[in-house]
């Protein structure tokens, strides 16, 4: 692999450097490629590093790849996340492409800690960031748990009416990921909205 490819991924295991996989090269590679090919994404995508990627299964028998990109350069990948997301899934069909943030999950403090873990590392914050990264740019306009009888908790996420059309197809994909990520059963619901008119 070129020094340019290699660049793009940071693979990391505490303080050693880990060896990228299978995917991990593919990805870089289709991203290197994009950079080289579209002149607009070229000069956004030069500065930008993945820390990873990891294939999903989703239910239908299609999978799903998760991109894991430093937290520090999540706003850059969310600038020109839409038009990346639709390159790659160009170049891997059949294949839905997710962008999260890579973070941590601090364990809670022990009696005689001298410092208190932050809150954007509790189990609760990351869960909740991770969803956010994955349905952006859509908005998360409500959530409902549901707690059945058999004490299984489901969570219906809802999101903004108005992207119905771009994130229809990709609910279940974003389903899985979610359920790989957090270990969280999770349904992407579209609210109806009445028309100003009906309610008259």
């Amino acid at each position: 692999m070129d020094s340019a490819r290699s660049k793009l991924i940071v693979k990391r295991q505490g303080s050693t450097v880990v060896e990228p996989s299978e995917i991990d090269l593919s990805v870089a590679k289709a991203i290197f490629e994009l950079q080289n090919s579209s002149n607009e994404l070229a000069a956004d995508l030069r500065n930008l590093q993945i820390y990873g990627a990891r294939e999903v299964d989703m239910s239908s028998g299609r999978k799903a790849i998760v991109m894991v990109v430093p937290i520090p350069q999540l706003k850059s990948w969310r600038r020109i996340q839409s038009r990346v997301t639709r390159e790659l899934e160009k170049k891997f069909s059949d294949k839905q492409v997710v962008i999260v943030g890579f973070r941590r999950i601090l364990a809670k403090n022990a009696a005689g800690a001298k410092q208190q873990r932050p809150r954007s590392r509790t189990l609760t914050a990351v869960h909740e960031a991770w969803l956010e990264d994955m349905v952006y740019p859509t908005e998360i306009i409500g959530k409902r748990i549901r707690v059945k009888t058999s004490g299984a908790r489901v969570t219906k996420v809802l999101l903004d009416p108005k992207d119905q059309s771009v994130l229809e197809g990709k609910v279940e994909g974003l389903s899985a990921v979610y359920r790989k990520l957090t270990g969280k059963d999770i349904v992407f619901e579209f609210p109806i909205v009445a028309s100003e008119e009906s309610r008259k």
